[in-house]
Protein backbone atom coordinates (compact mmCIF):
# COMPACT_ATOMS: atom_id res chain seq x y z
CA UNK A 1 0.00 0.00 0.00
CA UNK A 2 2.83 2.40 0.79
CA UNK A 3 4.52 1.74 -2.54
CA UNK A 4 1.23 2.26 -4.37
CA UNK A 5 0.83 5.57 -2.53
CA UNK A 6 4.33 6.64 -3.51
CA UNK A 7 3.69 5.66 -7.11
CA UNK A 8 0.49 7.70 -7.08
CA UNK A 9 2.35 10.76 -5.76
CA UNK A 10 5.05 10.47 -8.43
CA UNK A 11 2.46 9.98 -11.18
CA UNK A 12 0.31 12.91 -10.05
CA UNK A 13 3.31 15.24 -9.77
CA UNK A 14 4.53 14.17 -13.20
CA UNK A 15 1.13 14.97 -14.72
CA UNK A 16 0.98 18.37 -13.01
CA UNK A 17 4.50 19.24 -14.16
CA UNK A 18 3.61 18.34 -17.74
CA UNK A 19 0.50 20.51 -17.63
CA UNK A 20 2.51 23.35 -16.13
CA UNK A 21 5.06 23.19 -18.95
CA UNK A 22 2.32 23.27 -21.57
CA UNK A 23 0.21 26.06 -20.12
CA UNK A 24 2.55 28.40 -18.24
CA UNK A 25 5.70 28.71 -20.36
CA UNK A 26 4.75 32.31 -21.14
CA UNK A 27 4.70 33.22 -17.43
CA UNK A 28 8.26 32.47 -16.27
CA UNK A 29 7.87 33.40 -12.60
CA UNK A 30 4.72 31.38 -12.03
CA UNK A 31 6.17 28.55 -14.10
CA UNK A 32 9.40 28.47 -12.05
CA UNK A 33 7.47 28.60 -8.77
CA UNK A 34 5.12 25.74 -9.66
CA UNK A 35 7.78 23.48 -11.18
CA UNK A 36 9.99 23.88 -8.12
CA UNK A 37 7.08 23.45 -5.74
CA UNK A 38 5.85 20.27 -7.44
CA UNK A 39 9.30 18.71 -7.49
CA UNK A 40 9.97 19.49 -3.85
CA UNK A 41 6.51 18.24 -2.91
CA UNK A 42 7.29 14.87 -4.53
CA UNK A 43 10.58 14.48 -2.67
CA UNK A 44 9.16 15.57 0.69
CA UNK A 45 5.99 13.46 0.44
CA UNK A 46 7.90 10.35 -0.64
CA UNK A 47 10.56 10.78 2.04
CA UNK A 48 7.89 11.24 4.72
CA UNK A 49 6.39 7.91 3.71
CA UNK A 50 9.77 6.20 3.40
CA UNK A 51 10.65 7.34 6.93
CA UNK A 52 7.86 5.07 8.17
CA UNK A 53 9.33 2.13 6.27
CA UNK A 54 12.82 2.56 7.73
CA UNK A 55 12.26 -0.14 10.34
CA UNK A 56 11.07 -2.74 7.84
CA UNK A 57 12.98 -6.00 7.90
CA UNK A 58 15.65 -6.77 6.95
CA UNK A 59 17.30 -3.69 8.44
CA UNK A 60 18.98 -1.62 7.11
CA UNK A 61 18.87 -3.25 3.68
CA UNK A 62 15.23 -2.40 2.96
CA UNK A 63 15.60 1.27 3.92
CA UNK A 64 18.82 1.69 1.92
CA UNK A 65 17.35 -0.04 -1.13
CA UNK A 66 14.29 2.20 -1.05
CA UNK A 67 16.49 5.26 -0.57
CA UNK A 68 18.58 4.38 -3.62
CA UNK A 69 15.60 3.42 -5.78
CA UNK A 70 13.54 6.52 -5.07
CA UNK A 71 16.55 8.83 -5.38
CA UNK A 72 17.08 7.48 -8.89
CA UNK A 73 13.38 7.92 -9.59
CA UNK A 74 13.45 11.53 -8.39
CA UNK A 75 16.51 12.22 -10.51
CA UNK A 76 14.85 10.84 -13.63
CA UNK A 77 11.46 12.51 -13.16
CA UNK A 78 12.42 15.89 -11.68
CA UNK A 79 14.94 17.16 -14.22
CA UNK A 80 15.23 20.93 -14.09
CA UNK A 81 14.32 21.25 -10.40
CA UNK A 82 16.80 21.57 -7.54
CA UNK A 83 14.28 20.81 -4.76
CA UNK A 84 16.86 21.99 -2.25
CA UNK A 85 17.36 25.59 -1.05
CA UNK A 86 21.10 24.95 -0.85
CA UNK A 87 21.15 23.98 -4.53
CA UNK A 88 19.28 27.17 -5.42
CA UNK A 89 21.95 29.24 -3.68
CA UNK A 90 24.59 28.11 -6.21
CA UNK A 91 23.31 30.07 -9.26
CA UNK A 92 22.46 33.00 -7.01
CA UNK A 93 26.03 33.07 -5.68
CA UNK A 94 27.48 32.73 -9.19
CA UNK A 95 25.18 35.37 -10.67
CA UNK A 96 23.41 32.88 -12.90
CA UNK A 97 19.99 33.83 -11.54
CA UNK A 98 18.54 36.96 -10.01
CA UNK A 99 17.94 37.39 -6.31
CA UNK A 100 14.20 37.62 -6.95
CA UNK A 101 14.01 34.41 -8.97
CA UNK A 102 16.21 32.56 -6.49
CA UNK A 103 14.09 33.75 -3.58
CA UNK A 104 10.97 32.67 -5.46
CA UNK A 105 12.34 29.15 -5.93
CA UNK A 106 13.35 28.86 -2.27
CA UNK A 107 9.90 30.06 -1.20
CA UNK A 108 8.35 27.42 -3.46
CA UNK A 109 10.48 24.74 -1.83
CA UNK A 110 9.43 25.64 1.70
CA UNK A 111 5.77 25.96 0.67
CA UNK A 112 6.00 22.49 -0.86
CA UNK A 113 7.60 21.13 2.32
CA UNK A 114 4.66 22.34 4.41
CA UNK A 115 2.08 21.11 1.89
CA UNK A 116 3.72 17.69 1.65
CA UNK A 117 3.72 17.32 5.43
CA UNK A 118 0.04 18.32 5.65
CA UNK A 119 -0.87 15.96 2.81
CA UNK A 120 0.97 12.99 4.29
CA UNK A 121 -0.53 13.59 7.73
CA UNK A 122 -3.97 13.54 6.12
CA UNK A 123 -3.14 10.26 4.36
CA UNK A 124 -1.75 8.77 7.57
CA UNK A 125 -4.94 9.73 9.43
CA UNK A 126 -6.85 7.44 7.05
CA UNK A 127 -4.65 4.51 8.18
CA UNK A 128 -4.60 2.93 4.74
CA UNK A 129 -1.46 0.90 5.46
CA UNK A 130 -0.02 -0.78 8.53
CA UNK A 131 2.93 1.68 8.87
CA UNK A 132 0.39 4.53 9.16
CA UNK A 133 -1.03 3.18 12.43
CA UNK A 134 0.04 5.51 15.21
CA UNK A 135 2.19 7.63 12.89
CA UNK A 136 0.50 10.87 13.96
CA UNK A 137 1.02 10.23 17.66
CA UNK A 138 4.83 10.23 17.50
CA UNK A 139 5.30 14.01 17.79
CA UNK A 140 8.93 15.04 17.45
CA UNK A 141 10.77 11.87 16.43
CA UNK A 142 14.13 13.60 16.77
CA UNK A 143 16.68 12.61 14.11
CA UNK A 144 19.48 14.18 16.17
CA UNK A 145 21.03 11.34 18.16
CA UNK A 146 24.29 13.06 19.04
CA UNK A 147 25.49 16.40 20.38
CA UNK A 148 24.56 19.61 18.57
CA UNK A 149 28.18 20.33 17.67
CA UNK A 150 28.70 16.87 16.19
CA UNK A 151 25.37 17.03 14.36
CA UNK A 152 26.29 20.45 12.93
CA UNK A 153 29.64 19.14 11.70
CA UNK A 154 28.07 16.02 10.19
CA UNK A 155 25.43 17.93 8.23
CA UNK A 156 28.05 20.47 7.14
CA UNK A 157 30.39 17.72 5.95
CA UNK A 158 27.63 15.82 4.16
CA UNK A 159 26.48 19.00 2.43
CA UNK A 160 30.02 19.73 1.24
CA UNK A 161 30.50 16.17 -0.03
CA UNK A 162 27.13 16.14 -1.78
CA UNK A 163 27.46 19.55 -3.41
CA UNK A 164 31.02 18.78 -4.51
CA UNK A 165 29.87 15.50 -6.06
CA UNK A 166 27.05 17.29 -7.90
CA UNK A 167 29.53 19.77 -9.37
CA UNK A 168 32.00 17.08 -10.38
CA UNK A 169 29.27 14.92 -11.92
CA UNK A 170 28.04 17.64 -14.28
CA UNK A 171 30.21 16.22 -17.07
CA UNK A 172 28.81 12.69 -16.64
CA UNK A 173 26.04 11.43 -18.94
CA UNK A 174 22.67 12.12 -17.24
CA UNK A 175 21.56 8.47 -17.24
CA UNK A 176 24.69 7.55 -15.28
CA UNK A 177 24.78 10.73 -13.18
CA UNK A 178 21.49 9.98 -11.41
CA UNK A 179 22.84 6.59 -10.31
CA UNK A 180 26.09 8.12 -9.03
CA UNK A 181 24.23 10.75 -7.03
CA UNK A 182 21.77 8.15 -5.72
CA UNK A 183 24.63 5.89 -4.65
CA UNK A 184 26.33 8.78 -2.84
CA UNK A 185 23.12 9.77 -1.02
CA UNK A 186 22.56 6.14 0.01
CA UNK A 187 26.12 5.94 1.36
CA UNK A 188 25.68 9.17 3.33
CA UNK A 189 22.39 7.92 4.78
CA UNK A 190 24.09 4.68 5.79
CA UNK A 191 27.01 6.57 7.34
CA UNK A 192 25.11 9.24 9.27
CA UNK A 193 21.43 8.40 9.16
CA UNK A 194 21.48 7.07 12.71
CA UNK A 195 23.12 10.28 14.00
CA UNK A 196 21.39 13.16 12.19
CA UNK A 197 19.18 11.56 9.55
CA UNK A 198 21.65 12.68 6.85
CA UNK A 199 19.17 15.19 5.41
CA UNK A 200 21.34 18.14 4.20
CA UNK A 201 18.24 19.76 2.69
CA UNK A 202 16.57 22.55 4.73
CA UNK A 203 13.15 22.16 3.09
CA UNK A 204 13.13 18.39 3.53
CA UNK A 205 14.24 18.74 7.15
CA UNK A 206 11.30 21.04 7.85
CA UNK A 207 8.85 18.66 6.18
CA UNK A 208 10.14 15.62 8.07
CA UNK A 209 10.65 17.18 11.50
CA UNK A 210 8.52 20.32 11.80
CA UNK A 211 7.57 19.41 15.39
CA UNK A 212 11.23 19.33 16.34
CA UNK A 213 11.78 22.81 14.90
CA UNK A 214 8.85 24.00 17.00
CA UNK A 215 10.29 22.46 20.17
CA UNK A 216 13.91 23.51 19.64
CA UNK A 217 14.06 25.98 16.77
CA UNK A 218 17.58 27.29 17.42
CA UNK A 219 19.24 23.87 17.62
CA UNK A 220 17.47 22.40 14.61
CA UNK A 221 17.84 25.51 12.46
CA UNK A 222 21.59 25.52 13.13
CA UNK A 223 22.00 21.86 12.26
CA UNK A 224 19.52 21.45 9.39
CA UNK A 225 19.40 24.94 7.86
CA UNK A 226 22.62 26.81 8.62
CA UNK A 227 25.03 23.86 8.35
CA UNK A 228 24.02 22.69 4.84
CA UNK A 229 23.77 26.29 3.61
CA UNK A 230 27.25 27.02 4.95
CA UNK A 231 28.52 23.90 3.20
CA UNK A 232 27.10 25.17 -0.06
CA UNK A 233 28.75 28.57 0.37
CA UNK A 234 32.10 26.91 1.11
CA UNK A 235 31.93 24.88 -2.09
CA UNK A 236 30.77 27.90 -4.11
CA UNK A 237 33.60 30.02 -2.72
CA UNK A 238 36.28 27.40 -3.42
CA UNK A 239 35.12 26.75 -6.99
Amino acid sequence: SSLLLLGGVVGAVGLCRRLTRRRLRSRPRLFAFLVEMLGTFQICACTNELSLLGNAEPKPHTALTLTYGFTVLHGLTLAGSTCNPCGTLQPMWAGGTTLGMGGLRIAAQFVAAVLARAFMHFVWSLELAEPHLGALSQGCSSPMQTTEVQAFCIELLFSVVFQLAVLRAESVTPKYRVHLIALLITMLVYAGGNLTGAIFNPALALSLHADCFYDGFLSYSLVYWIAPSLGKFLISYVF
